[in-house]
């Protein structure tokens, strides 16, 4: 869906639809809802005093306007309670509204005001933002292999405000919210892709095409630079595939920042897990294609970041690499040593995340970072313990985590903060390597973080486990049509517009 902003009155639209809003409890609409209610003889207000919308959050009526104005429909989106407004429920509002419209089949085209820019108070810019954030997110279809795709919503969505004074603000924020949905988006398409298709060298291809697009620097070390620099812990994890690894190294630099100390965002890229040796449970594995969405979350959040030209230092990292079992594959008892010497004795070959992480951040300390953040679909047991309601977040460094909670809380893309006890390092400790990949089924999840802090280099850092976040069964947040979420490239996006340091 094309996106673009348009300067008239909402009533002389002439889309196929257009989209207005009502905060609960009100009984008299005013700003560009008012208009158009008096501009339909007071219907807005009739169907107000029926009782069949109160303007509550995630709740949409449709009204036809029998050419009393330039559009056929208007759909009227509740933003819930004014006391409680912010951006995130702009946001929402907007995923609500473009999702109802997509199921009016015959609605090409629509026209939306920007929510909470009026009488929401909200900073014009901000709003606008949070609008088409919505709005394209709201419409994403993933990547189509059927013979007939399936039926697409409207093709283009106008942004209208009428002040001139505020045009220039929105059209910013338009195109700012424009920037992040693409991102996310292909975030998304990356993890909805098939292991057949997105292997190792086409997720680096994919993502060397992004870097030329967009201005970012891009190196790929393949097989044999990764065993020169090496990597012998991940390089195990790839064995037994007959597609090559990938080492992926995005840098936004900004002009006088070239020798600044980066952020470093590093993802787990499991292109697709088998589980190897220690092979999974054959019924769910198909969705093991999601097992790059640390991968996909960190590219997404680079694309944006170039796409905006925040003003830091920002390296991705990518580590893609494909787990499957065959007579080359590594086995549960071997021992492994990685880039910084550590070594580490396999328990299970279906603990590979922690063991590709283990390298790349070894590899990522020669930047001398400010911090490091990674992100990974690490284990099951995150979901026990958390649900699908947030990822867990794990820190060696106070500020960095509280930098990342605050991201969680303006984005809407929840963290919590999970406990790092030294005594959750004991579980892996062995006779034979410095640490073992795995401490046993109750021992799921702060230890799998001891594990990969044992391979950080004394920088700042970070582990989000994402297991639960990165695809979703239902539609119940209308910013997530179901199937991969695009989890954590806004969270990404914004610690590095905001981060302040350690």
């Amino acid at each position: 869906m094309q996106i673009s902003v348009q300067q008239h009155s909402i009533i002389t639209d002439t889309s196929d639809c257009i989209v207005v809003n009502l905060f609960e409890g009100v009984t008299t609409p005013g700003g560009a809802t008012g208009t158009v209610d008096t501009a339909l003889g007071g219907a807005i207000s009739r169907l107000i005093a029926s009782g069949d919308f109160t303007g509550k959050m995630d709740t949409s009526a449709v009204l036809y306007t029998n050419n009393q104005i330039g559009a056929a429909r208007v759909l009227l989106v509740g933003l819930g309670s004014a006391a409680k407004f912010d951006l995130i429920a702009a946001r929402r509002a907007a995923a609500v509204a473009g999702r109802a419209v997509g199921r009016l089949s015959g609605v090409k085209s629509y026209a939306t005001i920007v929510h909470g820019a009026g009488i929401g108070g909200l900073n014009a810019r901000a709003a606008a933002q949070a609008t088409a954030e919505g709005a394209l997110l709201s419409a994403y279809r993933p990547p189509q292999y059927r013979r007939t795709a399936l039926p697409a919503g409207p093709l283009t969505c106008s942004v209208v405000e009428l002040d001139a004074d505020k045009l220039a603000s929105i059209q910013a924020g338009v195109e700012a919210g424009a920037a992040v949905a693409a991102a996310v988006s292909q975030a998304r398409n990356y993890v909805s892709e098939p292991g057949n298709i997105l292997n190792p060298q086409e997720f680096a291809a994919r993502t060397s095409a992004m870097a030329a697009a967009t201005g970012l620097a891009c190196t790929i070390l393949d097989e044999a630079a990764m065993q020169s620099a090496g990597m012998g812990i991940a390089l195990a994890v790839s064995r037994g595939s007959k597609n090559p690894p990938r080492f992926i190294i995005l840098e936004h630099a900004p002009k006088g920042l070239e020798t600044s100390a980066p952020l470093v965002l590093v993802g787990k890229g499991i292109t697709f897990d088998t589980g190897g040796i220690s092979l999974k449970d054959p019924e769910n594995m198909w969705l093991m294609k999601d097992d790059m969405g640390g991968a996909a979350a960190v590219v997404g959040a680079l694309q944006a970041i170039a796409r905006l030209q925040v003003p830091r230092r920002v390296l991705g990292v990518a580590i893609c690499i494909e787990n499957m079992p065959d007579g080359n594959a590594f086995r549960p008892g071997d021992i492994l040593t990685g880039i910084t010497g550590k070594t580490v004795e396999i328990i299970s070959t279906d603990a590979e995340g922690r063991l590709v992480l283990a390298d790349a951040l070894g590899y990522v300390a020669r930047y001398n970072p400010a911090a490091v953040v990674n992100l990974a679909t690490l284990t099951g047991a995150i979901g026990i313990a958390l649900g699908r309601q947030a990822a867990g977040c794990f820190a060696n460094n106070d500020a960095l985590q509280s930098a990342l909670l605050a991201a969680a809380q303006r984005t809407g893309e929840r963290l919590w903060p999970m406990p790092m006890y030294p005594e959750y390092f004991k579980p892996i400790e062995t006779a034979m390597a410095e640490v073992k990949n795995s401490g046993g089924r109750t021992e799921g999840v702060s230890t799998s973080a001891k594990f990969i802090e044992h391979f950080t280099e004394g920088y700042p850092w970070a582990h989000l486990d994402i297991a639960s976040m990165v695809w979703t069964d239902t539609d119940d947040n209308p910013l997530t049509p179901k199937g991969a979420t695009g989890y954590g490239v806004r969270l990404l996006l914004d610690l590095a517009m905001e981060f302040s340091g350690v």
